[in-house]
């Protein structure tokens, strides 16, 4: 049996937590058939931060910089956690260090980042893997599996949207997500990127779009210890008040290589939104329908069904997806964030024990990163885009 063992960069906040946690619990799930990991060491750059992190796992090295893990010979797998204007950085000296690298999205600022990260890894044999675990989730494997077998035919039309009502407030507190310099794409990187994947990974690639991207609150309060959802705070003429310098919210036209057309909206300004994802796809047979309210649900509408009895039929993933079936014995017992985090880690080990990339690697980080770049200019230039 292979052990690898994991340095999670960033180890202290929120993905570094679930990322730590995967590792410790994917083989309850899954078996340690494909291999099993060990996170050795926890980096986190913060002292008070870093002060509860021995618990999580024990016997784990507790750095203070990413290049320590980076340059630590026994790390076979380096968990970038870190703000998105480190990704690249990070991941380009993994690589470079013969490290296999699983990186949150964004993948990079730039596509032209991303694209470089994707050949290094290629030159070198290396496995990677992008945090976008939402179509992990099995019901989209379902979805992939009636659209490959043709039962809605030729796919004219994706809908897609995803959001949340942090910024909502124009008082919510200021937060390292409303920096341009350390999150240079906003909600497009953020949140736009997970729409993407599912675009990726259900209809193929985008050839060319028109995005509209907006910022609803210029300034935000900066209060110390608030970040991540916080409530707005009291206001005194002592609040310091900061610029927003990346998009709130993003509206979208796009085709795709297909010929299919796109329409997809994100934001993290709809109040009263806590999180909502959904996606339909329109084909000349069928039609498909997803929301995440009802997460491990799809809906199938076929026009193979008799005239008079057409309509939107629901599929619920069960135990017979293997997936599913090694959480829980029963459909519709949804699973949730943290375990498609969980099917992401395990994917990842069985992929680098195996030497087989599997899906998202920093081929499809490269896409999606040029969906983003393609928003971004197209939001500045007010025209469409062509994607190379």
């Amino acid at each position: 049996m292979t052990e690898l063992k994991v340095a999670v960069l960033g180890a202290s906040g929120w993905m570094g937590k679930v990322h730590t946690m995967a590792y410790q619990t994917f083989p309850h799930f899954f078996g340690d058939g494909g291999g099993t990991a060990r996170v050795t060491a926890l980096v986190e750059a913060n002292p008070d931060a870093a002060k509860d992190l021995a618990f999580r796992a024990p016997g784990a090295k507790i750095l203070t910089n990413w290049q320590e893990a980076v340059n630590d010979p026994d790390i076979d797998l380096i968990d970038i956690c870190l703000p998105d204007n480190l990704h690249y950085d990070v991941a380009k000296a993994a690589l470079l260090a013969g490290k296999h690298v699983y990186c949150e999205k964004p993948l990079a600022d730039t596509a032209k980042e991303a694209r470089e990260l994707a050949d290094i890894a290629r030159e070198k044999g290396l496995i990677t893997r992008v945090g976008h675990s939402f179509p992990r989730n099995p019901i989209h494997d379902r979805a992939k599996d009636i659209i490959e077998a043709g039962e809605i035919g030729e796919i004219k039309l994706f809908k897609g949207c995803q959001h949340v009502d942090i910024y909502a407030d124009p008082l919510a507190p200021y937060m390292w997500r409303a920096n341009g310099d350390l999150a240079p794409t906003g909600i497009i990187g953020d949140t736009g990127s997970h729409v993407f994947s599912f675009m990726d990974f259900l209809i193929g690639r985008v050839s060319s779009l028109i995005a509209d991207s907006y910022i609803t609150a210029p300034k935000r309060p900066k209060i110390e210890g608030v970040d991540f959802g916080g409530a707005a705070p009291e206001i005194t003429d002592q609040t310091e008040w900061v610029d927003v310098t990346n998009p709130d919210g993003t509206n979208l036209l796009c085709t795709f290589e297909n010929g299919a057309k796109g329409i997809i909206d994100f934001s993290r300004v709809a109040t009263g939104r806590k999180f909502m994802q959904t996606y339909e796809i329109y084909g000349t047979k069928g039609s498909l329908a997803y929301t995440f309210d009802e997460v491990n649900r799809l809906r199938f509408y076929s026009n193979d069904d008799p005239t008079g009895r057409r309509g939107f039929r629901e599929i619920d993933v069960g135990p017979e997806h293997p997936t599913y079936g090694a959480f829980l014995p029963l459909p519709n017992f949804a699973l949730g964030y943290n375990e498609g985090k969980i099917i992401e880690v395990a994917e990842l080990i069985r992929s680098i024990v195996s030497n087989q990339p599997m899906w998202p690697t920093f081929e499809t980080g490269h896409h999606i990163c040029q969906i983003v770049d393609a928003c971004m200019d197209s939001a500045r230039l007010k025209r469409w885009v062509d994607i190379d």
